[in-house]
């Protein structure tokens, strides 16, 4: 799957709010920069940081707290 696929995934999964998801993959690349586990199934060993966490985020794997549904 491409970026741009994986990225409008991840957005719909925070609202389409691009703030929020930038902190979120930020914040997650921290992580697992530090020795955390990814939560994919599939082998991560040559993936950057920032493309596990978007796609963690893309399939529902994170949950972002402090989120709120406006629908």
């Amino acid at each position: 799957m491409r970026l741009e696929e994986r990225m409008a995934k991840a957005l719909e999964k925070v609202n389409n709010d691009r703030y929020i998801l930038s902190i979120a993959v930020g914040q997650r690349a921290d992580e697992l920069s530090k020795g955390a586990k990814p939560l994919l199934e599939k082998n991560t060993q040559n993936m950057k940081y920032t493309d596990i966490a978007i796609d963690e985020i893309a399939e529902g794997l994170l949950k972002i707290e402090g989120l709120v549904d406006k629908n």
